[in-house]
């Protein structure tokens, strides 16, 4: 199983280094749990392959069945107790790449939003050491058991002295430390994902991902840009962020509005018109918040929305934030002019070296670079419905990982905007794929790429332009801007 492989290379890869002998410790017992985990999962193994000898064809699949199931659930709790980088990225491959394996993908799915908790008393302990009082003299009304348990941390609903119904955010004790060694320690993370993608050059990404993670762990940095795109969607008609109550925030604990809706599994159950809904109010928020806020959430993952009908999405989990400034989205501008307004392979072969997305001497002709991008634009190179579906996402997934292509050996991770981007378009292909999604996704983006500012195409655009013929300030914020507010 490919992240019981992973078990093994951390395992052999990451020495304790130097450091507090606290720390040591504690990475020292990470390594235990992947140790314990990859043996009894190889013992497993072995034991099955022998009852197989003898075996007929039904009762060989049979057990193959149980071994997957039965190791699948064991990798998922394992990870899940872990917490921290390793949960993260056993959450990241159940959304990306849906061709893994059936109760693989099912048991790491769990970690999207169900994921062991804390416990009680643990949970408490943090909220008096950052808040000076314990839960149940900070808030009028503390629910001890948590409503969502993630990477890093858990959320409980409370009540607050003055009326608010809240979520409460709590960071796991100690989880700082393990996330800083899983990521740190021995190139950890580039090690797990060449696992996961063989072909893949992982350095780019992981740097960049390993940037990102460690401001998670910062909740008043996660408040400051929650609260950004809270104000600045203030009043849309379905797109939503909880406000965040800053009084009872600190650095391990984040506080906001508690919101209502329904999970992404839920959702799945709805009808197809439900879904495609759903779909484009996601888009739109990624696309619309690139082009015009210059920033992105960039941890488009299930367990990270809540859904209500007719597309109306709330907006959750801020930690990892990505800053565009206004040369940046210029290019992204560029790629779209060149790849699908006025298609030209040269002049996008010119903007992919320019914003160092790829060294100048690739070796591969113009029309062999454009043929590899294409895939991340297949959503809007045509003026037509496009049904997303999970073999396209996976194809994407393949196509950007499969370095036997010189191409995409050169394309595949040059420059930190660029594997940004990258991994929003696998992030929301996974969601979509999962979606069924269908819409004409070209017109829709067209509304809300600066260079074209097309008319609305659906319900939700024109619902959406109403609000935004209503802003007071309606040009887009440059990055200086966003850090002076």
């Amino acid at each position: 199983m490919v992240l019981a492989s992973i078990a093994a290379v951390v395992v052999a890869g990451v020495r304790t280094g130097p450091g507090p002998s606290s720390l040591r410790t504690r990475l020292v017992g990470r390594n235990v749990q992947l140790a314990a985990l990859g043996a009894r999962i190889g013992r497993r193994r072995a034991i099955t392959r022998a009852r197989q000898v003898f075996a007929s064809a039904e009762r060989r699949e049979e057990l193959d069945e149980a071994l997957q199931l039965r190791t699948a659930e064991e990798v998922a709790a394992t990870l899940g107790n872990m917490k921290g980088a390793m949960m993260k990225l056993g959450q990241m491959v159940s959304y990306v790449d849906e061709s893994l394996p059936e109760p693989l993908r099912a048991a790491l799915s769990q970690l999207q939003q169900d994921a062991p908790p804390m416990s009680a008393e643990l949970a408490a302990g943090v909220v008096a050491r950052e808040l000076g009082a314990p839960p149940s003299e900070v808030f009028a009304r503390w629910d001890p058991v948590p409503i969502a348990a993630a990477s890093i941390g858990q959320v409980h609903r409370a009540m607050t002295h003055d009326g608010r119904a809240v979520a409460v955010k709590v960071q796991y004790p100690g989880v700082d430390e393990a996330v800083r060694a899983d990521l740190e320690t021995s190139d950890l993370l580039s090690q797990a994902m060449r696992l996961i993608f063989p072909n893949l050059d992982p350095r780019p990404l992981a740097e960049e991902i390993r940037a990102r993670v460690v401001e998670e762990l910062d909740y008043r940095l996660e408040a400051t840009n929650q609260q950004t795109f809270a104000d600045w969607y203030r009043g849309h008609p379905f797109i939503h962020v909880p406000d965040v109550v800053p009084e009872l925030s600190t650095g391990r604990v984040l506080t906001s509005e508690l919101a209502d809706g329904v999970r992404f599994t839920e959702v799945e159950t709805w009808s197809q018109e439900e879904r495609d809904l759903a779909a484009e109010a996601i888009y739109r928020f990624v696309f619309r918040s690139l082009y015009r806020l210059h920033l992105f959430n960039g941890d488009p993952h299930p367990g990270n929305y809540l859904f209500r009908p007719g597309g109306r999405v709330t907006f959750l989990d801020f930690g990892l934030v990505k800053r565009f400034d206004p040369a940046e989205i210029a290019f992204f501008e560029r790629y779209i002019r060149h790849m699908v307004l006025a298609p030209d392979p040269g002049a996008f072969r010119q903007v992919l070296v320019e914003s160092s997305a790829i060294p100048p001497d690739v070796p591969a002709t113009d029309q062999e670079l454009y043929d590899a991008m294409t895939p991340f634009y297949e959503l809007v190179l045509e003026d037509r419905a496009v049904t997303w579906t999970p073999e396209h996402a996976t194809r994407v997934v393949r196509n950007l990982f499969d370095r036997s292509s010189p191409v995409t050996r050169s394309t595949s991770g040059g420059g930190a905007m660029f594997v940004f981007i990258q991994r929003i378009n696998l992030g929301l292909y996974g969601l979509f794929g999962r979606l069924g999604a269908t819409a004409n996704w070209r017109r829709i983006a067209e509304e809300m790429w600066p260079i074209v500012d097309a008319p609305p195409s659906t319900r939700l655009g024109r619902e959406e332009a109403a609000w935004w013929a209503t802003r007071d300030q309606v040009t887009t914020l440059t990055a200086g801007e966003l850090r002076e507010r």
